[in-house]
């Protein structure tokens, strides 16, 4: 079996420095994109003042214009008036020369009506003058500060594409980081991640851990009948009340908790979702379902060993939990090795049965060799150790567990249930070595006879 991505449990900080290389990139990059979108807001809103400025400026200048239109037009006015007391000074003048000395004051009164008008014109127009000078100083003034806002504009503008540059460059920088660790992702390299402390008091929470009980985590792809063997190391059948949910499809969608039926021992199964699906990658699969909290796990097969059957166990070597490479349906798979071989009876009840019995014996042989030279094959490739694989099926484990004699086509099933079990002894001897209470094992544990038991401490961490 051949496999493109390799798991490399052994160098924990280069794959975690690229995770942290990940991560700290896509921050960089969301850093500079809001740089970036901060200071196109900027240039925009400095923009709009300028425009707004210019648009008062023309407002100024028009009114200013009005002012002088209007000046303008009053001086002319006036000028027009000006006239008129002429045209009547002079009328009056020919009426007192007419009239003689009776009209002489009259005309001198006349005279003097004339020249306050006109001084009255002539302060009209300086006035007109000055409001004139006033409005030109004005406009200028307003020109003037505009220019300056315009300035002031250009090179707030210029300041914000030097932002605008150096976000870009920025975020060149994070694209390129980026890039460089999706390289890594596609070319196998996968990051080791450590759990926190606070994350492993999440797990411990969210599979209602508890002190005292020793934890299995039942793993492995989706269909490979995990439920199925939850049910029989509890001495449950599929339909039985309390047992696991089964089925064709992955019936597994959250971490289900399972106690042993017998309140005298202190195990605690867990059916964890079937790996290999869409929802979580192989190398996340550990991590997601919080297996580092779990005191033992088995990794369970069917029908190949798979790239997230070697990610579960290298991470539980390097959190140094036992776990037992199990694959399922011994029965099923010989039987299907058997009708390789040219043997097509489905029913065990052969006429012969020194055939089958023949078909059933070189089937069995060629599927344990194969399977262990498979299993052996990909422990190689993936740099880890060799180690034993159980090959159970769940009707002889459930057989095992529920009756005093040994199963006809029993093969792992019966050093299956005293290894796991010999592993409780030993870690709970590592806390108490002196305490042994009396609670046993049923008689399934014992692998050289059905009659004699092993004693199951009680736990306590």
């Amino acid at each position: 079996m051949c496999f493109t991505e390799d798991i490399k449990p052994d160098v924990p900080n280069q794959n975690l420095a690229d995770l942290e290389a990940r991560a700290k990139a896509e921050e960089q990059q969301a850093e500079a994109e809001r740089r970036e979108k901060e200071a196109k807001e900027e240039l925009e809103r400095i923009q709009h003042e300028a425009e707004e400025e210019k648009k008062r400026a023309r407002a100024l200048q028009e009114e200013a214009h009005k002012a002088a239109e209007k000046a303008r037009e009053e001086m002319e006015r006036v000028k027009m008036e000006m006239v008129e007391a002429n045209e009547r000074a002079v009328k009056a003048q020919a009426e007192a020369e007419a009239a003689a000395t009776s009209a002489r004051e009259d005309t001198e009164k006349l005279a003097q009506q004339a020249a306050a008008e006109r001084e009255r014109a002539r302060q009209a127009a300086e006035e007109a003058r000055r409001v004139e000078a006033t409005t030109r100083e004005e406009a200028q003034r307003v020109m003037q500060a505009a220019e300056e806002e315009r300035q002031r504009a250009k090179l707030a503008q210029a300041e914000a594409e030097k932002a605008v540059a150096v976000a870009a460059e920025e975020a060149r920088k994070a694209n390129a980081a980026k890039e460089e660790a999706e390289l890594r992702w596609k070319k196998g390299i996968r990051p080791v991640v450590t759990p926190s402390l606070e994350e492993l008091e999440r797990a411990k929470e969210r599979i209602q851990y508890q002190e005292g009980f020793f934890h299995f985590a039942i793993t492995g792809v989706a269909g490979s009948g995990k439920s199925s063997l939850v049910n029989a190391f509890r001495g449950l059948r599929n339909k039985d009340s309390g047992a696991a949910a089964t089925g064709v499809t992955e019936t597994t969608l959250e971490t289900a908790r399972y106690s042993d039926p017998s309140p005298n021992h202190q195990l605690l199964w867990f059916d964890i979702p079937g790996a290999g699906t869409l929802k979580v990658p192989d190398w996340q699969y550990f991590n997601e379902h919080g297996l580092y909290v779990f005191d033992c796990i088995i990794i369970l097969f069917d029908a190949r060993f798979t790239l997230t059957d070697i990610a579960i166990l290298s991470n539980a070597r390097r959190f140094n939990i036992p776990a037992y490479i199990v694959r399922s349906k011994a029965d099923q798979n010989i039987r299907n090795v058997m009708r390789d071989m040219g043997y097509n009876s489905d029913d065990d009840d052969d006429e012969d049965p020194g055939r089958r019995n023949r078909f059933y014996k070189a089937a069995r042989k060629q599927y344990i060799e194969e399977t262990r030279r498979s299993v052996k094959i990909n422990l190689e490739n993936s740099n880890l150790p060799d180690q034993r694989v159980y090959l159970v099926s769940n009707d002889t484990m459930l057989s095992c567990v529920t009756t005093q004699r040994l199963p006809k086509k029993v093969i792992d099933e019966i050093e299956l249930l005293s290894d796991i079990f010999a592993q409780v002894v030993s870690r709970r001897s590592l806390h108490k070595h002196d305490a042994l209470s009396s609670t046993v094992i049923p008689s399934m544990v014992s692998a050289t006879s059905f009659a004699s038991m092993l004693p199951l401490p009680t736990l306590s961490h």
